[in-house]
Order: C-alpha cells, then structure tokens, then sequence
C-alpha cells in the first residue's frame, strides 16, 4: 500500500513537471504520545502500580513523498503520503507485595505505525521560509504493545503483543508547522500533528495522538 501510494504521487508529480507541479522526499525524527486519558488506557497498570504512573513520548521516525501543486503567487497546496510511527510510554513501579520482582520498573511502550495523509497550504513568507496548515488522514496499519519488566537495571520479561483490536483504524487531525526551502532542492521543517478523534474506536477512553516532527527533505 506504501509502495503504491508513493509510486502514484511520484509518477503523478513528474507526468505533471511541465505545469509547475514538483515532487519531493522527505524523512525525518518524530516524538509522539498520547492526550487525555491516557493513563486509563493501561488500567491494569495504573492498578497494579497504586497509580504510580508517569508518561513519556516515543521517540521514532517518518519518511514519504509529496507534491509541490502552485496555486497562486508564493502559495502552494502539497497532498503528501508517508509512513509514521507514532505511540506512547508509560512506566510505573509494582510494589513488592504485589510483583515477584522487589519495586519492579514495568515499562509499556504502545508502538503504533500509520499511513499519514497530509493535505497542506504552503504559504512563502520570505525567501525560501514558509508556514504551512492543513487536515491529516492517518491510517493505522500496525499496533503493538512492549511490556518490559525487571529491576536493579536488569530486564526480567520482555515482550511485544498485537494490540488492534478496538483500536480506531483511521485517525482524522491537524498538522502545521514552518519550514525553509534551499535553492538547491533541499528543504527542513518542522511541524506539530494533532488527532482529532479518539484512538479507542468505542470511545471507553478519551486519548488522541499528538507529536512533533523534524524533517529534511529534496524537492526534485
């Protein structure tokens, strides 16, 4: 599906070279996690911890293509596809009355890979800087969870389970941020992406996902 959409936006992009119309790559660094109700989401965690729970972002990477489309003077619209992992962190300590292991550090990491869809407004400010907004489809292709448990640093169960079912196969949000195309091709940016729709597909939790990405990137 990856290979498909990519090979349709860049085939599109150089059939349409003569009008203006640019294709370009892109990849880059992502920090992701969760809004609202996170915490519920893991209740047997948040039980077995006393509530001793805190939150972390993941940290991961996306890559993809898109296309530069003018529409007007120093204003571009840039339909784009790429592959983003996203998710969450959760740790909390079991006390030893509970765990076989004293004060045992479990860690939960949701591991969540999507099909991004973003389509943008570019907007040229100056000489290569560029602000740019627009709605994001994100289609969920992957989930898993990593249970990592132990203590005194060391690691006494490690594992990584499916985790799909109830879980909302398409997520519809924001992405905006502001960027610097170089004359030469390259261009860097970064942005902000914000779910709009629960992450539970029966909503028995309220949790949206949300991170930010740094990217650098060729416009052909």
């Amino acid at each position: 599906m990856v290979v498909v959409l990519l090979a349709g936006l860049i085939t599109q992009g150089f059939a349409q070279g003569n009008g203006g119309v640019r294709v370009g790559v892109r990849a880059g660094y992502s920090v992701t996690g969760w809004q609202g109700e996170t915490v519920k989401s893991f209740g047997d965690l948040l039980e077995y911890t006393n509530g001793n729970v805190k939150t972390k972002m993941r940290q991961g990477f996306h890559a993809g293509a898109y296309l530069s489309i003018p529409v007007a003077n120093g204003i571009e619209f840039e339909p784009g596809v790429q592959y983003s992992q996203k998710g969450m962190v959760l740790e909390g300590r079991v006390p030893g009355d509970v765990g076989s292991i004293t004060n045992a550090k479990v860690t939960l990491t949701n591991k969540a890979e999507y099909i991004d869809v973003p389509l943008v407004a570019r907007v040229y400010v100056g000489e290569g800087f560029n602000l740019f907004a627009g709605p994001q489809v994100s289609f969920l292709v992957s989930n898993k969870v990593n249970v990592d448990a132990g203590a005194f640093g060391f690691s006494a169960y490690n594992s990584d389970f499916d985790w799909e079912n109830g879980q909302r196969k398409v997520d519809v949000g924001l992405t905006a941020g502001a960027g610097y195309q170089f004359q030469n091709g390259f261009n860097v940016g970064g942005s902000y992406d914000m779910g709009l729709t629960t992450i539970d597909d029966n909503q028995s939790y309220k949790s949206y996902n949300h991170g930010f990405k740094a990217s650098v990137g060729y416009r052909f």
